[in-house]
């Protein structure tokens, strides 16, 4: 194959040096430490790494998955998996969660002043667990308990996006439920909305809780990339601008770094 000279072997030694006696095992070797130096790594990257074929790339990245030495993220790329992790994989109590949540809700009120949510999943649901409201007189009133389809919620659909397609498919097996102001109706569709989502970085949802309230939500995740919990604004439709929308993806995101850096130092 026409690749470039692989670079030094992260795990040590160099990928083109002398031959292991287990080649396969060499090779998959230098795989985790080759996602250990950079985070996540494609299928494509892996390959030419190792000068190999993507298809034995991708055999070897499946059989550390299948073991857990590495998982698949949202994107399809792969990264250092849950055999490597401690209690920080784990999803945190509700209560430490609530406690976390609270100087990044504020953060949202005090910057945009619409109301903000922190949610889960739940399964192919959100639940809510807490917020603040709005101080201003029309506002959306917050939701604390509540539970509803994740594919009608910002918040929700952002979580979703963490998710690789594969799970998708399990989360839904039975179909996508029916919501009145849905407009997602279809597996195909929502993965078709994940891929855009997975790109922008973050989701709206716009009256398909319910009428008259427009919503924008990021994931806050953990150093796997997994999905941990939502963070939304909540506005009246009739004061939401979408020329606001990177405004309060900005401080959303501000948001999530707040509560993901209480998050780890809890774990801690």
């Amino acid at each position: 194959m026409n690749h470039a000279a692989p670079g030094p072997d992260p795990v040590g030694g160099s990928v083109a040096g002398d031959r292991s006696p287990v080649e396969s095992v060499d090779r998959a070797l230098v795989l985790l430490g080759l996602l250990r130096s950079q985070g996540s790594v494609s299928v494509t990257t892996a390959a030419a790494y190792l000068d190999v074929a993507p298809s034995t790339a991708h055999r070897l990245l499946n059989a550390l998955a299948f073991r857990d030495y590495a998982i698949q993220d949202h994107l399809r790329r792969y990264r250092i998996g849950p055999a490597f992790s401690d209690s920080r994989s784990r999803p945190p109590a509700v209560g430490g969660l609530l406690a976390a949540a609270q100087p990044a809700l504020e953060h949202v009120v005090d910057k945009l002043g619409e109301t903000t949510q922190v949610m889960v999943l739940r399964g192919g649901d959100i639940q809510f667990l807490d917020g603040i409201e709005s101080p201003r007189g029309l506002r959306v009133a917050m939701r604390r308990g509540d539970t509803m389809p994740a594919f009608t919620s910002a918040g929700g659909k952002a979580l979703l996006s963490r998710l690789p397609n594969q799970e998708l498919e399990e989360v839904y097996r039975a179909g996508v439920p029916d919501w009145p102001t849905a407009k997602i109706h279809s597996l195909s569709t929502l993965k078709r909305r994940m891929t855009r989502i997975r790109h922008d970085g973050y989701a709206t949802n716009i009256e398909e809780t319910e009428q008259g309230v427009v919503g924008v939500g990021i994931a806050v995740v953990n150093y796997l990339g997994r999905p941990l919990a939502g963070l939304t604004t909540a506005t009246p439709s009739l004061r939401f601008s979408h020329a606001e929308v990177p405004r309060h993806v900005e401080v959303l995101r501000s948001a999530a770094r707040i509560l993901e850096s209480r998050l780890a130092r809890s774990e801690n």
